[in-house]
């Protein structure tokens, strides 16, 4: 048993008015029905570094169904560990019950878990039983601090004192900008080999130095990384791009050889690759949190259009000059769909037309009412120098939004063309 070191309300810096109130909804709920509840992980760190925080997790001593029962708004989703999602419109407050620790041995032998999840009902006899893992059975709040991945990871707000709790020496490294793995880091990352991954993007976006032990053990098993899964690699590079943060995170994959593991072509980034990312994070830091306009076609359009790689592989698929992506197409270790593919290249057709200054005005009216117009506006706004013409296009669009005729010569009302009825189908006797 660890004592925490608890700061109380004067000695920190956190303040409700930071809090999401949706996030203190749902703080408040828990503790007004006696359950343990703080706010947990980076969402505590950033509040102390001064920052806005990108998301609000809750950690609790209330099971998935036991929270359920709290809040209609709530889902419970996740196989291996069943994690509550209350939904408040598009947002997301993420509540998770206390997790068990991980023994740090990975010699140990296996251990039988008799723990039962109550708050889980009860499958049929007949029905297929899954193993029960070690590391997803619930827990105190000390075991939960202990199993996460860095110390400034572990930190936990409580609602109720209004005080910070540290049981993992996280307040140190904050204070020393200091990125140290929770446990000794050899075992951690061969646990999950996508922590190492986090730790040289946390490193960056904090501005902190990475642990002595860190660095080697990146060194030393960062050949892990392939054995990852490429679909989680994939959003962790989504994550990086919509951070605010993407040059500095992918130069610091780069200096730990991390980058040239998962996606290869990026060994040697040319100087156009930075700059894309260059813009694509100036435009990100205009909104306190991702924008919605950031869609996954213009983040893998980021990527791949400053190093040619889309047109060179459809050319190689022999699929002429219509600039058709192909049918598989992976950048690296990730597997980009091919439905982001189309529509970035839909965004390409559009670019020579919006910036055409002899556009027939016909074509300029129905240009606007194309799918992936406003993504290629979006495109404009990020990496080109042309806010003038950004400006015409949105009045453009706005302006023909507002006229009674839709698009196509079609009514505003219906589907069907304005000036024509429906034929009226007989009846057969």
């Amino acid at each position: 048993m660890v004592a925490p070191f608890i700061v109380p309300r004067a000695e920190h810096s956190i303040s409700r008015k930071n809090i999401d109130p949706d996030a203190l909804k749902v703080l408040y709920r828990l503790r007004d029905n006696h359950f343990t509840a703080y706010l947990v992980g980076g969402g505590v760190r950033d509040l102390l570094l001064g920052r806005q925080p990108k998301d609000f997790d809750i950690g609790t001593d209330a099971h998935p169904y036991q929270i359920k029962k709290l809040f209609r708004n709530c889902w419970i989703i996740g196989r291996r560990f069943r994690l509550a999602h209350v939904k408040f419109g598009q947002k997301t407050i993420e509540v998770a019950t206390f997790r068990k620790n991980v023994p740090d041995t990975p010699s140990d032998p296996p251990v039988e878990e008799t723990t039962v999840v109550a708050s889980v009902p009860e499958a049929p006899e007949s029905a297929s039983a899954s193993p029960i893992h070690r590391d997803n059975t619930f827990g105190t709040p000390e075991e939960d601090a202990f199993r996460r991945d860095f110390t400034v990871n572990g930190l936990f707000y409580d609602i109720s004192t209004f005080s910070v709790i540290d049981y993992v020496g996280g307040l140190k490294d904050l204070e020393d900008r200091m990125l140290r793995s929770i446990g000794d880091p050899k075992v951690r990352f061969v646990e999950d080999p996508v922590r190492m991954t986090r730790a040289a993007v946390f490193a960056a976006r904090l501005d902190f130095r990475m642990d002595d032990e860190v660095r080697a053990a990146i060194a030393q098993h960062r050949k892990l990384i392939t054995l990852a899964s490429p679909a989680r690699l994939l959003e962790e590079y989504f994550k990086i791009l919509r951070s605010g943060y993407a040059e500095a995170s992918f130069r610091a994959l780069l200096e730990t050889r991390l980058l040239e593991l998962v996606t290869p072509e990026l060994k040697s980034p040319s100087e156009e690759f930075w700059e894309s990312l260059a813009r694509l994070d100036d435009y990100r830091r205009r909104f306190p949190s991702a924008p919605p306009q950031l869609t996954t076609p213009i983040l893998v359009g980021a990527l791949v259009s400053p190093l040619g790689l889309l047109s060179r592989k459809a050319a190689d698929a022999g699929l002429g000059g219509d600039g058709r992506p192909p049918e598989r197409f992976s950048f690296g270790m990730l597997p980009i769909a091919r439905r982001d593919l189309e529509r970035l290249r839909h965004i390409n057709q559009l670019l020579p037309r919006l910036a055409d200054p002899n556009l027939p005005p016909r074509v300029a009216r129905s240009i606007v009412n194309r799918p992936a117009f406003d993504d290629a506006l979006t495109w404009l706004e990020v990496f080109s120098d042309s806010p003038e013409l950004v400006t015409y296009w949105r009045v453009a669009q706005r302006e023909r939004g507002e006229q009674a005729p839709g698009p196509a010569g079609r009514s505003a009302e219906g589907d069907r063309p304005a000036g024509r009825r429906r034929r009226r189908r007989r009846r057969r006797r």
